[in-house]
């Protein structure tokens, strides 16, 4: 699965004074609504639901909040690169700058985990996350983010 099966280029956002992950979480559903046509509000339950399980802050900046919805018919992305980072309950206690947000059907095991595993694996690169931090244009992050990644960043 490549990123650029499930992130559009209008799910790229660069957010500035986003002071809460509640919030985080609003934007991000706004953004998932309008790309999938689902409801906002099953998206931010989603959300809240699996959040409430665990902080899906991975450490070193990162987070990879994630749902499954009954109605979707694929996974889904929507990334963000916030300024400044924001108070995630993240594992390190560190806050988040780089956040992609996953979103699959409800019986997308599979699916899910691929994406999941996909977006972790890409996040572990150090040289794309410095990249995606330097840059604040959403056309050149999707650029970055969808690249072949063993001809973009040696390993």
């Amino acid at each position: 699965m490549e990123l650029a099966d499930i992130l559009a280029k209008g799910s790229v956002l660069v957010c500035a004074d986003i002071t809460s992950k509640s919030q985080l979480f609003e934007h991000l559903a706004d953004n998932a609504a309008k790309t999938c046509g689902q409801d906002r509000a099953e998206i931010l339950r989603a959300l809240s639901e699996r959040e409430a399980l665990g902080s899906t802050g991975l450490g070193n900046g990162l987070a990879i909040p994630h749902g499954k919805l009954g109605s979707l018919k694929q996974v889904i992305a929507v990334f963000a690169r916030l300024i400044p980072p924001l108070d995630f309950d993240s594992v390190d206690d560190q806050p988040v700058d780089i956040v992609m947000m996953l979103l699959a059907p409800a019986g997308a095991g599979a699916d899910h985990l691929k994406a999941l595993s996909r977006v972790a694996r890409l996040l572990r690169t150090e040289a794309l996350v410095d990249d995606l931090r330097r840059a604040d244009d959403p056309a050149r992050i999707y650029e970055l983010l969808t690249a072949p990644m063993a001809t973009t960043y040696a390993a």
